[in-house]
């Protein structure tokens, strides 16, 4: 109404301005039922304007009148319907805080009031139910939502909760799998059945389900690769002890895994292992191409026994030539030690551990050094490497091969948690160090060592009085005291008896304080 008034006075004004510049105010005669009016023209247009404003600010006035009820019952709807939003966003609130209480109150308030919002209201009611643990409730929450084709999918998803909370994942898995029908971006739904596929060994099933995720673009490519290059190194795996058709089938999954992921070391161990059988030169090439994208422990152990008839030095200097393929990783250095052990280079041994002295100290790390150490004639830095290694942590070495010599003997839970592991972060699981189960150690075991004490042993067999080891401090003392043996009396009587004799020590025994 404003601006109407404003452009009405403006329109005035621009009519009245115009006949004055013309100065001529003009003539306006009105004759109606035998009235005659005669004024001038400007004054005819600013009381016809003036009058038309008159009319419809009354005509305004009428129906702002006529509207009060209406208004009044939108203000109540209004009212209602805030009262109904801050009702949902508080019990929300309550529900993920875990106050079933709060949220089971606030839930039927906000129904009480939210008429336009009834799928809010029901996802309230469903989790304050399970905020308050009233199981029964929530599945009946839930399961009101499945028939609305706009609730559907966070219907079936609470009911997988529900089933799962109850210990029923055969229930769970059908509203997984309904709900990944359902959505093509549903990438809870896809996990949910995926997680139950892998559970089962089902890794045929688990496969198909990452393609379609792929397609679906759920996942990314990378993860997508990463857990089929998983999975078929656990078919392979499950197919390896079969007949011949099974052993050609997972060389064939084994090849497709280290060619999809390089860096898996499960992949590569394996088809270089099932390929060995027949083509040197393809598991060569297998167990090169992984070293190359990413070296691993058990990767070099394959590559060792790939061939048995070589010498030390042969083998030595082939697996030189694996760690020359990335020279700078952590697991080529330690390479580099190994080999120069193989070949009996044991100063070239010694170099090449300084060189790892730097890295955090594990127990593979001190038993490696303890290796080179003894090997070297240093028993006694050795022995000092293997206490620092009893209290250093363990390391994932691989080196626990079961007598099969399968460095990657998993069983299908440990397959299932390796390719869920694997395909999101791309870091490989050992279970067997996971579970603390005993494994071969990491330190070796040394012989042990005497001193050989001449006098000592000499003064035993003769019969003479025991002489203490000059440079044992745990005999010191020990004769402190103790007279001259004397001779043999006239009367043929016996001597006083020996003293005990003293003990014999360790080489290398550490000495007390004195």
């Amino acid at each position: 109404m404003i601006r109407t008034a404003i452009v009405v006075f403006i329109l005035a004004a621009a009519a009245v301005a115009l006949m004055a510049l013309t100065r001529d105010a003009g003539e306006a005669h009105l004759v109606w039922l035998g009235w005659r009016v005669q004024m001038t023209a400007s004054t005819a247009v600013l009381m016809v304007i003036f009058t038309a404003l008159t009319a419809t600010l009354l005509w305004r006035l009428a129906i702002w009148l006529l509207e009060i009820p209406r208004r009044a019952e939108l203000a109540r709807i209004e009212r209602r319907r805030k009262e109904a939003g801050e009702a949902l966003a508080r019990g929300f609130l309550a529900a993920a805080a875990g106050d079933g209480g709060e949220a089971r109150r606030l839930a039927l308030k906000a129904g009480e009031l939210a008429d336009d919002s009834p799928a809010l209201v029901r996802i309230l009611t469903a989790q304050a139910a399970e905020a308050a643990g009233d199981v029964a409730a929530a599945k009946g929450a839930y399961g009101a939502m499945v028939p609305f084709p706009e609730m559907r999918l966070a219907g079936h998803k609470g009911l997988m909760t529900t089933a799962l909370a109850e210990g029923d994942k055969a229930g769970a898995l059908k509203h997984a799998e309904a709900a990944y029908g359902l959505a093509r971006t549903a990438r809870w739904a896809w996990r949910a059945v995926l997680e139950a596929r892998l559970e089962a060994g089902d890794w045929a099933g688990a496969l198909e389900l990452v393609k379609s995720a792929l397609d679906r673009k759920i996942v990314s490519p990378i993860v997508a690769d990463r857990a089929r290059a998983a999975l078929l190194a656990a078919s392979a795996a499950s197919l390896e002890g079969g007949d011949d058709r099974a052993r050609r089938q997972a060389n064939d999954y084994a090849a497709q895994s280290a060619r999809l992921a390089p860096d898996f070391a499960p992949g590569a161990v394996m088809a270089a292992r099932l390929s060995g059988e027949t083509r040197a030169s393809r598991a060569t090439g297998f167990i090169e191409a992984a070293w190359k994208q990413k070296p691993h422990p058990a990767l070099w152990l394959a590559y060792r026994d790939l061939k048995t008839t070589e010498t030390p030095r042969e083998r030595a200097r082939r697996l030189a030539a694996l760690a020359a393929l990335n020279p700078t990783d952590r697991e080529s250095r330690i390479l580099m030690v190994e080999q120069a052990l193989i070949a009996g280079e044991i100063g070239a041994a010694r170099t090449a551990a300084a060189e790892l002295e730097a890295e955090p100290l594990t127990a593979r790390l001190a038993g490696l050094f303890a290796r080179t150490a003894n090997a070297a004639g240093a028993v006694d830095e050795a022995r000092a490497w293997i206490a620092r290694g009893a209290a250093a942590p363990q390391e994932a070495d691989w080196s626990d091969l079961d007598p099969e010599g399968q460095a990657f003997a998993y069983q299908p839970d440990d397959w299932a948690r390796l390719v869920s592991t694997y395909a999101e972060t791309g870091e490989l699981i050992h279970p067997r160090l996971e579970r603390r189960e005993r494994a071969m150690s990491d330190l070796p075991e040394l012989p042990v060592s005497y001193v050989e004490s001449t006098p000592f042993l000499a003064a035993a067999e003769t019969g003479a009085m025991a002489l203490p080891i000059p440079d044992d401090p745990g005999i010191e003392g020990f004769y402190e005291g103790v007279p001259d043996e004397p001779a043999p009396s006239a009367s043929g009587a016996n001597p006083p008896p020996k003293k005990p004799l003293g003990r014999r020590r360790l080489a290398t025994a550490p000495r007390p304080a004195k």
